[in-house]
């Protein structure tokens, strides 16, 4: 399967990787796909995202998950 990230706005909707500017890596693994997000959060922040979900495949794996420090 391949693994990703769904990118979302405050209210929960989905956001469109291109419009903040990021190409989202699909992983073969959900390590991988987690290293990708370890690199990438503080720049998904700065551009509005606020949580994201992890697929693997079409199966929601956790989520949605906040990316601001609590």
């Amino acid at each position: 399967m391949s693994w990703y990230w769904r990118l979302e706005d405050p209210s929960g909707a989905e956001v469109d990787p291109a419009s903040v500017g990021v190409v989202l890596a699909e992983s073969d693994n959900q390590g991988d796909a987690e290293s990708w997000l370890g690199e990438h959060w503080r720049l998904l922040l700065e551009r509005g995202v606020a949580t994201v979900t992890l697929f693997d495949g079409d199966s929601e794996v956790y989520g949605p998950m906040g990316l601001a420090a609590t």
